[in-house]
């Protein structure tokens, strides 16, 4: 049996609580005492210590996606099948796809992964 570490709960709670509400509220105290404050600070100084050259960070690189035709012919998907697992409507694909738009934002993001995984984009339903 364990105490949880607030002054409001001062007694045995376990004894009240069905094990999954005491263990989500514990960790809903554990997230109470952390410092996102100083969390950002401290991610602040590592990145200026990074562009010093004094620390070594994890940087990764993100290529850009082919054209949304050839990812969506490469999957022999139809333009429709293909807005459909884009979430977006058939003409924005057919906008993107006589360069009248550009994807953006989620669109970007979802069209690398049909390049890189198209397992997984497949698989989206």
């Amino acid at each position: 049996m364990e105490f949880i570490e607030a002054t409001a709960y001062t007694k045995y709670v376990y004894n009240y609580l069905s094990e999954d509400e005491y263990l989500g509220l514990q960790r809903k105290l554990k997230m109470s005492k952390r410092d996102i404050g100083q969390e950002i600070l401290d991610g602040i100084q590592e990145v200026k210590e990074y562009k010093a050259g004094k620390k070594a960070l994890r940087v990764r690189s993100l290529k850009t996606p082919s054209s949304p035709k050839v990812i969506r012919q490469s999957l022999k998907l139809s333009q429709s099948a293909f807005a459909g697992l884009m979430g977006v409507s058939l003409r924005t694909v057919q906008d993107w796809e006589q360069g009248r738009r550009k994807p953006s934002g989620p669109a970007v993001a979802l069209l690398r992964i049909a390049e890189q995984k198209p397992d997984v984009f497949l698989n989206l339903s």
